[in-house]
């Protein structure tokens, strides 16, 4: 934020002496809006921002201009507008939850291994091969030049056309139906307006919800050419996965998996995060057991 004459803070209630004057409108040359901290531009932010679409409904804005980045990524704003689902689709619960609070994740409190009987596995076969259906049609629109929200669009279309529910959709306020983790983003990206750059890797993560099911899968791709480096990233990630999936029996420890991964990870120079973790998925969106990567 530029540091200019001392003005009246914008923020609700603040009324302090403002010299920050927000950077997006002085670049869309809008009145001006000022600050008396980042404290107070970041609260103000989510209705501040609404602004800027009324000076140049094509400009887009990065949401967390304070925020600490990795690499060279930025978030594309401003979302395109939420997408629907036909009344007549079944829904989970926390699809209309305000919060996208789902009460069966908060009841069951992920303390135990949830079986299938037989007809639910059926089901859920049914389900993972709907699910690939649509992580395939959203894979074949990769190309430079495409944004994630449009990726989102044909997920979300795809998805309804199967007469399910894009499990990702509000699901604790998350705003898409997809998860588009590009570059340096490790999981959970949101779609927006960033076209996709050539050498960019972007992983697809797709969900969908069905006969009381969910599926989730995913997969990362190469958009144009990417360099070496990018290449035996994604590489040696689908190798790691490879090797858990081939110890995969009865009385094989879960952390026998993360072990193989781990091992395989930094066997060729790549660690592993430790943040996030495979999850149970089945009746609930997640679910026991949680699979350490390490």
């Amino acid at each position: 934020m530029a540091d200019l004459a001392s003005h009246t803070c914008q923020a609700a209630d603040c009324g302090k002496p403002a010299s920050l004057q927000c950077p997006t409108c002085a670049k869309l040359e809008l009145t001006p809006a000022y600050f008396c901290s980042q404290a107070c531009f970041r609260a103000t932010w989510g209705a501040h921002k609404a602004v800027h679409q009324v000076g140049d409904p094509k400009a887009t804005y990065d949401p967390f201009p304070s925020y600490a980045y990795t690499g060279a990524l930025r978030p594309c704003y401003p979302l395109s507008p939420t997408r629907t689902v036909p009344q007549e689709i079944p829904r989970p619960d926390y699809a209309l939850d305000a919060r996208g609070h789902s009460r069966m994740e908060q009841t069951y409190g992920n303390a135990e291994i949830l079986l299938m009987d037989q007809d639910e596995a059926e089901r859920m076969r049914t389900v993972c091969r709907l699910g690939r259906e649509v992580l395939d049609i959203a894979a074949r629109a990769l190309r430079p030049g495409v944004t994630t929200d449009e990726i989102d669009r044909l997920v979300h279309e795809a998805t309804v056309e199967r007469n399910a529910y894009p499990s990702p959709l509000n699901y604790y306020g998350f705003p898409k139906s997809v998860c588009t983790s590009v570059n340096e983003v490790v999981c959970h990206g949101i779609p927006d307006r960033r076209p996709l750059a050539d050498g960019d890797i972007v992983n697809i993560d797709v969900s969908l919800y069905k006969d009381g099911l969910h599926a989730d899968l995913n997969k990362t791709y190469l958009v144009g050419s990417v360099d070496e480096a990018g290449k035996k990233l994604v590489r040696v990630t689908r190798e790691c996965l490879q090797r858990a999936i081939d110890i995969v029996k009865p009385g094989t420890r879960y952390r026998d998996l993360g072990a193989k991964i781990e091992e395989h990870a930094k066997a060729n120079g790549f660690s592993v995060v430790r943040t996030y973790c495979g999850h149970g998925v089945g009746r609930m969106f997640h679910s026991a057991p949680n699979i350490p990567h390490y």
